[in-house]
Protein backbone atom coordinates (compact mmCIF):
# COMPACT_ATOMS: atom_id res chain seq x y z
CA UNK A 1 0.00 0.00 0.00
CA UNK A 2 3.31 2.23 -0.21
CA UNK A 3 1.93 3.67 -3.58
CA UNK A 4 -1.16 4.93 -2.26
CA UNK A 5 -0.04 6.15 1.20
CA UNK A 6 2.10 8.51 -1.04
CA UNK A 7 -0.78 9.41 -2.93
CA UNK A 8 -2.56 10.22 0.37
CA UNK A 9 0.61 12.32 1.75
CA UNK A 10 0.48 14.37 -1.66
CA UNK A 11 -2.93 15.21 -1.53
CA UNK A 12 -2.96 16.98 1.41
CA UNK A 13 -0.30 19.85 0.13
CA UNK A 14 -2.66 20.15 -2.53
CA UNK A 15 -5.81 21.02 -0.58
CA UNK A 16 -4.59 23.57 1.86
CA UNK A 17 -3.96 21.46 4.99
CA UNK A 18 -7.20 19.35 4.58
CA UNK A 19 -6.03 16.29 6.38
CA UNK A 20 -6.36 12.88 4.37
CA UNK A 21 -9.16 11.83 6.98
CA UNK A 22 -11.30 14.89 5.10
CA UNK A 23 -10.55 14.23 1.74
CA UNK A 24 -14.00 14.80 -0.27
CA UNK A 25 -16.30 12.45 -0.60
CA UNK A 26 -16.48 11.26 -3.93
CA UNK A 27 -19.52 10.51 -6.05
CA UNK A 28 -21.89 7.42 -5.21
CA UNK A 29 -20.28 4.24 -5.90
CA UNK A 30 -16.77 5.45 -5.86
CA UNK A 31 -14.18 4.95 -2.54
CA UNK A 32 -10.35 6.24 -1.95
CA UNK A 33 -10.18 2.17 -0.36
CA UNK A 34 -12.69 0.51 -2.86
CA UNK A 35 -9.88 -2.45 -3.74
CA UNK A 36 -8.29 -2.42 0.23
CA UNK A 37 -9.55 -6.44 0.03
CA UNK A 38 -10.07 -7.40 -3.78
CA UNK A 39 -6.85 -6.19 -4.85
CA UNK A 40 -4.95 -4.96 -2.43
CA UNK A 41 -1.44 -4.04 -4.38
CA UNK A 42 -3.51 -3.00 -7.72
CA UNK A 43 -1.23 0.26 -7.18
CA UNK A 44 1.98 -1.17 -7.30
CA UNK A 45 1.05 -3.73 -10.29
CA UNK A 46 -0.04 -0.17 -12.09
CA UNK A 47 3.32 1.25 -10.82
CA UNK A 48 5.80 -1.50 -11.19
CA UNK A 49 4.02 -1.96 -15.05
CA UNK A 50 3.83 1.63 -16.18
CA UNK A 51 7.41 2.82 -14.91
CA UNK A 52 9.52 1.25 -17.44
CA UNK A 53 7.39 2.29 -20.05
CA UNK A 54 7.89 5.86 -18.42
CA UNK A 55 11.42 5.28 -17.72
CA UNK A 56 12.51 4.51 -21.59
CA UNK A 57 10.06 7.08 -23.05
CA UNK A 58 8.42 9.88 -21.00
CA UNK A 59 6.58 10.89 -24.04
CA UNK A 60 4.23 8.36 -23.28
CA UNK A 61 2.84 10.29 -20.20
CA UNK A 62 0.94 13.08 -22.13
CA UNK A 63 -0.51 10.40 -24.55
CA UNK A 64 -2.35 8.92 -21.29
CA UNK A 65 -3.56 11.93 -20.07
CA UNK A 66 -4.95 12.99 -23.49
CA UNK A 67 -6.89 9.23 -23.77
CA UNK A 68 -7.89 9.86 -19.94
CA UNK A 69 -9.49 13.38 -20.87
CA UNK A 70 -11.24 11.87 -24.21
CA UNK A 71 -12.57 9.02 -22.41
CA UNK A 72 -14.22 10.99 -19.42
CA UNK A 73 -15.65 13.48 -21.67
CA UNK A 74 -17.85 11.37 -24.36
CA UNK A 75 -20.38 9.60 -22.28
CA UNK A 76 -17.94 9.36 -18.59
CA UNK A 77 -14.94 7.60 -17.32
CA UNK A 78 -16.25 4.27 -18.75
CA UNK A 79 -13.44 3.10 -20.78
CA UNK A 80 -15.67 3.18 -23.51
CA UNK A 81 -12.59 4.89 -25.34
CA UNK A 82 -10.99 1.32 -25.16
CA UNK A 83 -13.57 -0.44 -26.91
CA UNK A 84 -12.69 -1.50 -30.51
CA UNK A 85 -15.84 -1.12 -33.20
CA UNK A 86 -16.42 -2.89 -36.71
CA UNK A 87 -16.72 -1.69 -40.23
CA UNK A 88 -20.71 -0.85 -39.26
CA UNK A 89 -20.18 0.48 -36.55
CA UNK A 90 -17.09 2.55 -36.17
CA UNK A 91 -15.86 3.30 -32.27
CA UNK A 92 -15.19 6.53 -30.55
CA UNK A 93 -11.60 5.89 -31.64
CA UNK A 94 -12.67 5.93 -35.40
CA UNK A 95 -13.79 9.68 -35.12
CA UNK A 96 -12.00 12.31 -36.28
CA UNK A 97 -10.90 14.10 -32.65
CA UNK A 98 -9.44 10.95 -31.66
CA UNK A 99 -7.22 9.78 -34.85
CA UNK A 100 -4.83 11.40 -33.39
CA UNK A 101 -4.46 9.58 -30.15
CA UNK A 102 -1.36 7.78 -29.75
CA UNK A 103 -1.74 3.87 -30.24
CA UNK A 104 0.80 2.93 -27.09
CA UNK A 105 -1.22 4.72 -24.50
CA UNK A 106 -3.95 1.85 -25.77
CA UNK A 107 -1.33 -0.62 -25.57
CA UNK A 108 0.34 0.47 -22.03
CA UNK A 109 -3.02 0.48 -20.54
CA UNK A 110 -4.29 -3.22 -22.43
CA UNK A 111 -0.56 -4.46 -20.27
CA UNK A 112 -1.79 -2.79 -17.58
CA UNK A 113 -4.75 -4.64 -17.28
CA UNK A 114 -2.87 -8.16 -17.84
CA UNK A 115 -0.91 -8.00 -15.05
CA UNK A 116 -3.56 -6.49 -12.63
CA UNK A 117 -5.59 -9.69 -14.32
CA UNK A 118 -3.15 -12.20 -13.42
CA UNK A 119 -3.17 -11.08 -9.99
CA UNK A 120 -6.88 -10.01 -9.20
CA UNK A 121 -8.87 -11.62 -11.95
CA UNK A 122 -12.01 -10.06 -12.32
CA UNK A 123 -12.10 -7.48 -10.16
CA UNK A 124 -10.89 -4.34 -11.54
CA UNK A 125 -12.37 -2.29 -14.63
CA UNK A 126 -10.01 -0.65 -17.50
CA UNK A 127 -11.82 2.46 -16.16
CA UNK A 128 -9.66 2.68 -13.05
CA UNK A 129 -7.05 1.44 -14.79
CA UNK A 130 -6.69 4.12 -17.00
CA UNK A 131 -7.40 6.57 -13.94
CA UNK A 132 -4.57 5.18 -12.05
CA UNK A 133 -2.34 5.03 -14.45
CA UNK A 134 -2.58 8.29 -16.08
CA UNK A 135 -2.24 9.86 -12.52
CA UNK A 136 0.96 8.28 -11.96
CA UNK A 137 2.15 9.40 -15.48
CA UNK A 138 1.70 12.70 -14.47
CA UNK A 139 3.83 12.65 -11.48
CA UNK A 140 6.56 10.69 -13.31
CA UNK A 141 6.88 13.73 -15.15
CA UNK A 142 6.94 16.16 -12.72
CA UNK A 143 3.45 17.64 -12.17
CA UNK A 144 1.28 16.45 -9.39
CA UNK A 145 0.16 13.13 -7.72
CA UNK A 146 -2.89 13.14 -6.95
CA UNK A 147 -5.78 10.32 -5.37
CA UNK A 148 -8.27 8.91 -8.13
CA UNK A 149 -11.50 7.50 -6.09
CA UNK A 150 -11.89 4.08 -7.72
CA UNK A 151 -14.93 1.49 -8.23
CA UNK A 152 -15.89 2.36 -11.80
CA UNK A 153 -17.03 -0.07 -14.05
CA UNK A 154 -16.42 -0.32 -17.73
CA UNK A 155 -19.33 0.14 -20.48
CA UNK A 156 -21.19 -1.72 -22.44
CA UNK A 157 -20.95 0.37 -25.45
CA UNK A 158 -19.25 3.33 -26.95
CA UNK A 159 -20.90 6.72 -28.34
CA UNK A 160 -21.29 7.30 -31.83
CA UNK A 161 -19.39 9.42 -33.72
CA UNK A 162 -21.61 12.52 -33.54
CA UNK A 163 -21.77 12.46 -29.68
CA UNK A 164 -17.91 11.88 -30.16
CA UNK A 165 -16.90 14.95 -31.92
CA UNK A 166 -19.28 17.01 -30.01
CA UNK A 167 -18.56 15.79 -26.50
CA UNK A 168 -14.87 16.78 -26.87
CA UNK A 169 -13.12 20.39 -27.27
CA UNK A 170 -12.00 21.69 -30.45
CA UNK A 171 -8.78 23.17 -30.81
CA UNK A 172 -10.20 26.23 -32.66
CA UNK A 173 -12.56 27.11 -30.06
CA UNK A 174 -12.58 30.27 -27.85
CA UNK A 175 -13.21 30.73 -24.33
CA UNK A 176 -17.17 30.94 -24.80
CA UNK A 177 -17.29 27.69 -26.57
CA UNK A 178 -15.65 25.69 -24.07
CA UNK A 179 -16.86 27.20 -21.11
CA UNK A 180 -20.51 26.33 -22.64
CA UNK A 181 -18.96 22.65 -23.50
CA UNK A 182 -17.27 22.72 -20.01
CA UNK A 183 -20.34 23.89 -18.03
CA UNK A 184 -22.16 20.81 -19.61
CA UNK A 185 -19.79 18.50 -17.55
CA UNK A 186 -20.40 20.12 -14.50
CA UNK A 187 -17.49 22.29 -14.60
CA UNK A 188 -19.03 25.60 -13.49
CA UNK A 189 -15.87 27.93 -13.11
CA UNK A 190 -13.10 29.31 -15.56
CA UNK A 191 -10.79 27.68 -12.91
CA UNK A 192 -11.44 24.57 -14.04
CA UNK A 193 -11.14 25.17 -17.96
CA UNK A 194 -7.43 26.75 -17.31
CA UNK A 195 -6.44 24.27 -15.16
CA UNK A 196 -6.89 21.57 -17.49
CA UNK A 197 -6.04 23.20 -20.27
CA UNK A 198 -2.52 22.87 -18.31
CA UNK A 199 -2.28 19.18 -19.48
CA UNK A 200 -1.19 21.02 -22.82
CA UNK A 201 2.09 21.64 -20.78
CA UNK A 202 3.65 18.79 -22.59
CA UNK A 203 2.73 16.47 -25.79
CA UNK A 204 2.65 16.91 -29.41
CA UNK A 205 0.23 19.34 -31.58
CA UNK A 206 -0.41 17.92 -34.67
CA UNK A 207 -0.67 20.19 -37.77
CA UNK A 208 -4.14 19.94 -38.72
CA UNK A 209 -5.00 21.78 -35.37
CA UNK A 210 -3.62 24.62 -35.26
CA UNK A 211 -2.66 25.39 -39.07
CA UNK A 212 -5.60 27.24 -39.41
CA UNK A 213 -3.68 29.93 -37.49
CA UNK A 214 -1.06 30.08 -40.70
CA UNK A 215 -2.96 29.74 -43.55
CA UNK A 216 -4.35 31.71 -45.41
CA UNK A 217 -3.61 34.40 -42.83
CA UNK A 218 -1.72 34.62 -39.84
CA UNK A 219 -3.51 34.52 -36.99
CA UNK A 220 -2.56 38.15 -35.05
CA UNK A 221 -2.32 36.54 -31.53
CA UNK A 222 0.95 34.19 -32.62
CA UNK A 223 4.51 35.61 -31.88
CA UNK A 224 5.93 36.06 -35.08
CA UNK A 225 8.96 34.25 -34.09
CA UNK A 226 7.07 31.18 -33.13
CA UNK A 227 4.51 31.59 -36.14
CA UNK A 228 7.92 31.14 -38.08
CA UNK A 229 8.63 28.01 -36.53
CA UNK A 230 5.66 26.59 -37.25
CA UNK A 231 5.34 27.44 -41.28
CA UNK A 232 8.29 25.40 -41.09
CA UNK A 233 7.08 22.82 -39.50
CA UNK A 234 3.97 22.97 -41.69
CA UNK A 235 4.56 23.96 -44.76
CA UNK A 236 1.56 23.77 -46.25
CA UNK A 237 -2.47 23.83 -45.03
CA UNK A 238 -2.09 19.58 -45.48
CA UNK A 239 1.21 19.45 -44.56
CA UNK A 240 1.29 16.13 -42.19
CA UNK A 241 4.08 16.58 -39.04
CA UNK A 242 3.77 17.35 -35.43
CA UNK A 243 5.19 20.00 -32.79
CA UNK A 244 5.46 20.60 -29.23
CA UNK A 245 2.68 21.79 -27.30
CA UNK A 246 4.92 23.44 -25.08
CA UNK A 247 8.34 25.00 -26.48
CA UNK A 248 10.36 25.55 -23.10
CA UNK A 249 10.08 22.32 -21.41
CA UNK A 250 8.46 19.51 -23.92
CA UNK A 251 8.42 17.03 -21.51
CA UNK A 252 8.16 18.02 -18.22
CA UNK A 253 4.76 18.66 -16.54
CA UNK A 254 5.21 22.34 -15.32
CA UNK A 255 3.36 25.63 -15.62
CA UNK A 256 5.51 26.77 -19.14
CA UNK A 257 2.31 26.25 -20.74
CA UNK A 258 0.98 29.47 -19.00
CA UNK A 259 4.61 31.39 -19.74
CA UNK A 260 3.96 30.36 -23.85
CA UNK A 261 0.65 31.65 -23.58
CA UNK A 262 1.56 35.36 -21.74
CA UNK A 263 4.76 35.20 -24.93
CA UNK A 264 1.91 34.50 -27.71
CA UNK A 265 2.96 30.69 -28.20
CA UNK A 266 -0.25 29.09 -27.35
CA UNK A 267 0.34 26.17 -30.35
CA UNK A 268 -3.90 25.86 -30.24
CA UNK A 269 -6.53 28.99 -30.84
CA UNK A 270 -8.50 27.32 -27.89
CA UNK A 271 -5.18 27.87 -25.27
CA UNK A 272 -4.03 31.46 -26.58
CA UNK A 273 -7.55 32.54 -26.25
CA UNK A 274 -6.92 31.62 -22.22
CA UNK A 275 -4.91 34.92 -22.31
CA UNK A 276 -6.84 36.90 -24.67
CA UNK A 277 -9.87 36.64 -22.77
CA UNK A 278 -10.39 38.75 -20.00
CA UNK A 279 -12.14 36.39 -17.68
CA UNK A 280 -9.23 33.97 -17.78
CA UNK A 281 -6.33 35.96 -18.58
CA UNK A 282 -5.98 36.50 -15.05
CA UNK A 283 -6.00 32.62 -13.63
CA UNK A 284 -3.10 32.43 -16.60
CA UNK A 285 -0.98 35.21 -14.49
CA UNK A 286 -1.40 33.40 -11.71
CA UNK A 287 -0.71 29.69 -12.86
CA UNK A 288 2.37 31.04 -15.01
CA UNK A 289 3.85 33.07 -11.60
CA UNK A 290 2.83 29.99 -9.36
CA UNK A 291 3.62 26.95 -9.96
CA UNK A 292 2.47 25.55 -6.97
CA UNK A 293 -1.32 27.34 -8.00
CA UNK A 294 -1.31 25.65 -10.62
CA UNK A 295 -0.49 22.28 -9.16
CA UNK A 296 -3.50 22.49 -6.73
CA UNK A 297 -5.83 23.78 -8.97
CA UNK A 298 -5.03 20.86 -11.64
CA UNK A 299 -5.45 18.56 -8.88
CA UNK A 300 -8.62 19.12 -7.84
CA UNK A 301 -10.00 19.77 -11.71
CA UNK A 302 -8.55 16.55 -12.27
CA UNK A 303 -10.75 14.90 -8.91
CA UNK A 304 -13.68 16.07 -10.71
CA UNK A 305 -12.96 14.80 -14.09
CA UNK A 306 -12.07 11.18 -13.42
CA UNK A 307 -15.71 11.11 -12.24
CA UNK A 308 -17.41 12.58 -14.18
CA UNK A 309 -20.43 10.24 -15.27
CA UNK A 310 -19.17 6.71 -13.84
CA UNK A 311 -20.65 3.96 -13.98
CA UNK A 312 -20.48 1.80 -10.69
CA UNK A 313 -22.39 -0.98 -8.68
CA UNK A 314 -24.04 -3.07 -10.85
CA UNK A 315 -23.60 -0.83 -13.96
CA UNK A 316 -22.00 -1.74 -16.91
CA UNK A 317 -19.31 -4.68 -16.52
CA UNK A 318 -15.70 -5.33 -15.54
CA UNK A 319 -14.12 -6.09 -18.54
CA UNK A 320 -11.67 -9.09 -19.07
CA UNK A 321 -10.17 -7.73 -22.63
CA UNK A 322 -10.18 -3.62 -22.84
CA UNK A 323 -10.56 -3.64 -26.23
CA UNK A 324 -13.92 -5.80 -26.18
CA UNK A 325 -17.27 -6.58 -24.01
CA UNK A 326 -17.18 -9.82 -22.26
CA UNK A 327 -20.25 -10.61 -24.20
CA UNK A 328 -18.52 -10.98 -27.28
CA UNK A 329 -17.75 -14.66 -26.74
CA UNK A 330 -16.37 -14.87 -30.32
CA UNK A 331 -13.99 -12.24 -30.28
CA UNK A 332 -13.17 -11.88 -26.42
CA UNK A 333 -9.87 -14.10 -26.43
CA UNK A 334 -8.12 -13.11 -29.75
CA UNK A 335 -5.13 -10.76 -29.40
CA UNK A 336 -6.45 -6.97 -28.58
CA UNK A 337 -5.95 -5.11 -32.28
CA UNK A 338 -2.77 -3.39 -32.81
CA UNK A 339 -4.77 0.30 -33.23
CA UNK A 340 -3.12 0.48 -36.47
CA UNK A 341 -5.12 3.74 -37.40
CA UNK A 342 -4.14 5.93 -34.58
CA UNK A 343 -0.58 7.71 -34.04
CA UNK A 344 1.94 5.53 -33.15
Amino acid sequence: MEFIAMFLIVIVSFVHGVRTTDLPTPVDGLSWTFYKESCPNLESIVKSTIEPVLEQDITQAPGLLRLLFHDCFVQGCDASIMLNGTSSEPSEQEAIPNLTLRAQAFEIINEIKEAVEDKCSGVVSCADILALATSYAVFVSGGPEFLVPLGRRDSLSFANQTVTVNSLPSSTSNVTVLMTLFAEKGFDNFTDLVALSGGHTFGVGHCASFVGRLYPTQDPALNSRFAEELYLTCSTVATINTTDLDIRTPNLFDNMHYVDLQNGEGLFTSDQDLYKDTRTRHIVNNFAQNQSSFFHYFALSMLKMVQLDVLTGSQGEIRRNCAVRNTDTSIVDIPVRSYSNLIA
